[in-house]
């Protein structure tokens, strides 16, 4: 502890609960200030993997001290007394949960892309509750310049392309009161964004300075938005892109600002969005204080309420005011493209694919009746009743209003579940092959003269004296009525016997013949013995 004697940890209360990075895990120790949320406690342990407790001043201090070490071997932090300055601006970030570097940092992993995130909600001057807040741009740009020199330790003062970024965009636009989707957000994106790449080439100038320049200056640079709802932020964006280009000794870097994909570091600094994504909405999924799932505002809607100066969700799953429901509203494609393009400009890569964004709601056509046949719709039909080998068999047809067949069904009397379950998806298969255009002389040549199941003569049709099966019948008799065909005879009477048991040999030789030696009778036997004196 003697480390964080004299710092910024001295004045801070710190709390003690258990938190994991993965619901299905145990929950381990975790300390962090008092006034953070279980969120942050969960990030805190998603970001230092094991079962061990987690004290956030512990890990802090941890890459805090790798980063002044590495800086003072660099030459980038001149003295003890500048390295001391420079890690109480690190903890003066961390505490006020404006910045931090990403995971790589804070494991101490040798491998893997440095990053260093703002939140651009904990820079909202606080206001009196209706007024606009205001943005701290100087802390903003301190911040932007410490974050740069940070990376430049981290990466061995040897990358060209750094990867420092901004996160919740959303909640910013949220706490001055703007829309997602209106131009007046838009210019306060831009000019976030311009005064957060002015800030970082200027730094990289005078890392220049110091180490050598590697990159030139850039000259032709998108202009920055000319005015803006938050006062001086367009001229504080403009004044840092144009002292970027007047760098004298050139840029050491050749990229410096990009976003990236949210991860612990984001949960861990309070940020509910990543980079320029919109807000999820005003409330979001979560424990009541008694453990009870419950929707619960998210502070994007609280900082609209204290600007509106409306009550949100004094309980949780009370409603939300109308006003903050419609100003963090979902934005329409459009208006997330419009917010891309706007930020986009300023980045020096693309930023990350945004989950896929739903396609827009198409209109559920009006309910139409099936069209069994295109002939038309259902008529009248027929039924069959006879008699083969006995067994009763009744066939019924529908018909289109103009006569064609579309539909057919057999019921039988005395058969088995199994061959009735066969004759019904029979039926149903060629109803729907006659719905969808398949002539009915196909199945005739198909079924006709089949076998299976019942045979014999046939009574009650005076046309068809035999039948092979009942599908025989059936098909012979739909194609005499709907086909004209008087060319399908009745079958031999050999070919409607039920099939013969297998008779057994009259023979008395078995079947498997075994060719046993002779056996003598018991009188040779006896003759074959010898008396031996």
């Amino acid at each position: 502890m003697s480390r964080l004697t004299g710092t910024l940890w001295e004045e801070v209360a710190l709390r003690r609960t258990r938190a994991a990075a993965d619901p299905d895990a145990l929950p381990r120790p975790v300390a962090l200030p008092a006034s953070w949320e279980d969120e942050a406690a969960e990030a805190l342990a998603a970001i230092a993997p094991g079962d061990e407790p987690v004290s956030l001043p512990r890990l802090a201090e941890a890459w805090i001290g790798r980063v002044v070490a590495r800086g003072r071997k660099l030459d980038l932090i001149a003295n003890e007394t500048r390295g001391l300055a420079f890690a109480e601006s690190l903890r003066g970030l961390l505490l006020a949960r404006r910045g931090a570097p990403g995971l790589t940092a804070w494991r101490g992993e040798s491998k893997g892309e440095h990053r260093f995130v703002l939140n651009l909600p904990a820079f909202l001057e606080p206001a009196e509750p209706g007024a606009m807040p205001g943005f701290d741009i100087k802390g903003y740009t301190a911040a932007v310049s410490t974050a740069v020199r940070t990376l430049e330790i981290l990466t061995g003062a040897k990358s060209t392309q750094l990867a420092l970024g901004f996160a919740d965009l959303a909640g910013l636009l949220a706490g001055f009161g703007l829309p997602y989707d209106g131009a007046e957000a838009r210019a306060v994106a831009g000019a976030i964004a311009a005064l957060t790449r002015g800030a970082a080439e200027i730094e990289s100038g005078h890392l220049a300075a110091q180490l050598g320049g590697r990159e030139p200056v850039c000259l032709l640079w998108p202009v920055p938005p000319a005015h803006c709802v938050v006062p001086g932020l367009a001229e504080a964006a403009r004044a840092a892109m144009e002292g970027a280009a007047t760098a004298s000794h050139g840029l050491r870097h050749a990229a410096v600002l990009s976003l990236a994909p949210a991860d612990a570091i984001e949960a861990l600094l309070g940020a509910e969005t990543a980079g320029l994504a919109p807000a999820p909405g005003p409330t979001r999924s979560g424990l009541d204080a008694q453990g009870y799932p419950a929707e619960l505002a998210t502070k994007a809607a609280h900082r609209a309420g204290r600007l509106y100066d409306l009550p949100v969700q004094a309980r949780p799953g009370q409603p939300i005011p109308g006003r903050i429901m419609a100003l963090l509203a979902p934005p329409s494609p459009d208006a997330r493209l419009a917010m891309s393009r706007v930020v986009t400009a300023f980045l020096h890569a693309a930023p990350p694919v945004p989950a896929a964004i739903p396609a827009p709601p198409r209109a559920i056509p009006a309910p139409r009746q099936p069209e069994r046949s295109a002939a038309g719709e259902r008529g009248r039909g027929t039924i069959h009743r006879v008699t083969i080998g006995g067994h009763r068999v009744t066939l019924r047809t529908a018909e289109s209003s103009d006569g064609v067949l579309v539909d057919i069904a057999f019921s039988l009397a005395k058969e088995s579940a199994a061959l009735k379950a066969m004759l019904d998806a029979m039926a149903e298969a060629v109803s729907i092959g006659l719905a969808h255009g398949v002539p009915l002389a196909s199945f005739v040549e198909a079924y006709a003269y089949s076998t299976g199941g019942t045979a014999g003569a046939v009574e009650g049709d005076a046309n068809i004296l035999r039948a092979t099966s009942v599908l025989d019948w059936a098909f012979r008799r739909l194609a005499r009525d709907y086909l004209g065909r008087t060319d399908l005879p009745d079958p031999g009477e050999e070919d409607i016997l039920p099939e013969q048991l297998a008779t057994p040999p009259s023979s008395a030789t078995p079947l498997l013949p075994l060719d046993l030696p002779a056996q003598l009778s018991p009188a040779a036997r006896r003759r074959m013995l010898r008396l031996v004196g």
